[in-house]
């Protein structure tokens, strides 16, 4: 592979002209059509030329369903080739792509589609039961697409694209991405920023040897930021991981030699708990960086991970939302056990009590980020506005900044669980609960898991003349298996007399939450 004899400087100016337009991959088709850029578990890679052609002729075949841009279109897929195929179409097509979580059921992957607006759905035939369901009431789709075999009332998408040419589209225009995150209204929301910046030009990657596996569903926003998005915009292979299997992703570094890729902490434990002669098999010694996220790391556990692969492991702190740059390294975390990241500007980030004060030195209280392209949650004001403290907004997050500008945190808005670095919002479940006739109340809470870090519990208050029984907790869980995906089922339920609600009658979930912790509250 080469970049032929253009300067660093000159081959950054392309990629980011092409990136006003959402070409990137075009230029790498052109410098190194025969490169392999997606290594695929199907078997199926993709070439940095088949992945361009493949992305030009769904993107005329977008146009050709009567999609412009502006509009919208939902994928959803497992890890496979088809979907960055469809999300460098949408890309440069000045459309909205909305990836979704393929584990939800059908009426949830509805409420989604409906909400984005999508008039163009593609997915994946693993999921053909849900997206099926789904369809039936998006009726505003103009085109649906089923990636990988036959879905029911879809089209086949490799029939679609077969009349269609393969070369750069004459206007591209760019899109964005709006990924999908819940609150405590139970209902998801987007998170709309379309004047995002994304996948900037690395000069300092090896572009001879830096290659990315993406682990996590790139569903989800580091995975498709960091693992997908970034090494293809910028010539970089991608590995694709189908289920995860500890032995084959060591297997799969070692062999393809891995550079970069992002974890979770329950995949470091499991990591971890494989047999040290397992472990040992593998050189993991090509590892540059491991980031990791989304849920907090038992200091433990990152301490083994040091010792096994090396400083390779990168912290941060951000949410979907956006961040305010905390990034800590391997070598300063030794020295801040816990922290997840260094402030790089006094003014990034706030901590304030719950009068909206700022909080001294030291002193816990809601973190709050600077606001860096704006976002809006889509279609919901006032969810956007409760965000928001002048020009900074939260996630929710409770923490402090010490004196030398560390950020450590210490709990969080009790509204969300997060079991195995997924985010789960218990007003969700609540709202399909509380359908039993038995029960009076529900309060969905995180309890202490040894692996998950939390799992779902069910706190159920019952109407009068019902009996707690185990039967009866059986029949309650089941109307959650009827109306929510399988994660977020709560894997357990008690029964309480009443309640704890504050003054104006509002179910105060922290009160609940706190009696599973006493004594146990999580190792950050």
């Amino acid at each position: 592979m080469t970049t032929h004899s253009a300067s660093l400087e000159a081959l950054a100016r392309e990629v980011d002209t092409a990136a006003g337009v959402g070409m990137q991959p075009a230029v790498w088709a052109d410098r190194q059509p025969d490169r392999v850029a997606i290594y695929d578990y199907t078997g199926q890679d993709r070439t940095f030329g088949e992945l361009n052609a493949r992305a030009n002729r769904i993107a005329r075949l977008l146009r050709e369903a009567g999609l412009s841009s502006g509009d919208s279109v939902a994928l959803v897929c497992t890890n496979r080739a088809e979907f960055c195929d469809v999300l460098l179409a949408a890309l440069r097509s000045g459309l909205r792509c909305t990836p979704v979580n393929w584990h939800l059921r059908g009426e949830e992957i509805a409420y989604i589609v409906r909400d984005c607006e999508a008039k163009a759905l593609f997915a994946d035939v693993r999921t053909a039961e849900a997206v099926t369901t789904a369809a039936a009431s998006c009726p505003d789709l103009r085109l649906k697409a089923g990636i990988g075999g036959r879905i029911p009332d879809f089209d086949v998408l490799e029939d679609l694209m077969t009349p269609f040419e393969g070369s750069n589209i004459a206007d591209p225009s760019r899109g964005y991405t709006m990924l999908y995150t819940s609150g405590t209204t139970g209902r998801p929301k987007g998170v709309h920023k379309p004047d995002a910046v994304y996948a900037p030009f690395d000069s300092g990657a090896d572009r001879e040897r830096d290659i990315y596996y993406c682990t996590g569903p790139a569903y989800h926003a580091a995975p498709l930021a960091g693992n997908v998005r970034l090494p293809l915009m910028n010539g970089l292979p991608v590995v694709f991981l189908d289920k995860w299997d500890s032995e084959t992703v060591l297997r799969t570094i070692d062999e393809k030699r891995i550079t970069h890729t992002h974890m979770v902490p329950i995949m470091f434990q499991r990591l971890l708990a494989l047999p040290e002669s397992v472990r040992a098999r593998y050189d993991t010694s090509s590892l540059k960086r491991i980031s990791h996220g989304a849920a907090p790391c038992p200091p433990e556990i990152k301490h083994a991970m040091i010792r096994w692969v090396g400083p390779v492991l990168s912290e941060y702190y951000a949410g979907s939302e956006g961040g305010a740059g905390f990034l800590i390294s391997s070598e300063e975390w030794l020295k801040k056990p816990g922290s997840v990241g260094r402030c790089p500007d006094p003014e990034a980030a706030r901590i304030l009590d719950d009068a909206g004060e700022p909080c001294p030195a030291g002193t816990e209280g809601t973190i709050y980020l600077r606001l860096g392209v704006d976002f809006q949650y889509y279609k919901d004001e006032a969810k956007t506005l409760k965000s928001r403290a002048d020009n900074y907004f939260t996630l929710g997050d409770i923490g402090f900044i010490d004196e030398d500008g560390y950020l450590f945190l210490t709990g969080r808005s009790a509204e969300t669980i997060i079991a195995g670095g997924v985010n789960v919002y218990p007003q969700e479940i609540d709202n399909e609960l509380i359908k039993h006739p038995a029960v009076e109340d529900s309060c969905t809470v995180g309890v202490p898991h040894e692996e998950y870090g939390e799992e779902v519990k069910a706190v159920i208050q019952l109407k009068a003349g019902y009996e707690p029984t185990d039967a009866l907790a059986e029949e309650i869980l089941d109307r959650a298996r009827e109306g929510v995906a399988r994660f977020k089922v709560p894997r357990s339920l008690d029964f309480v007399d009443e309640l704890p609600r504050s003054a104006a009658g509002k179910i105060l979930r922290k009160n609940v939450r706190a009696r599973y912790w006493q004594g146990r509250e999580r190792k950050i």
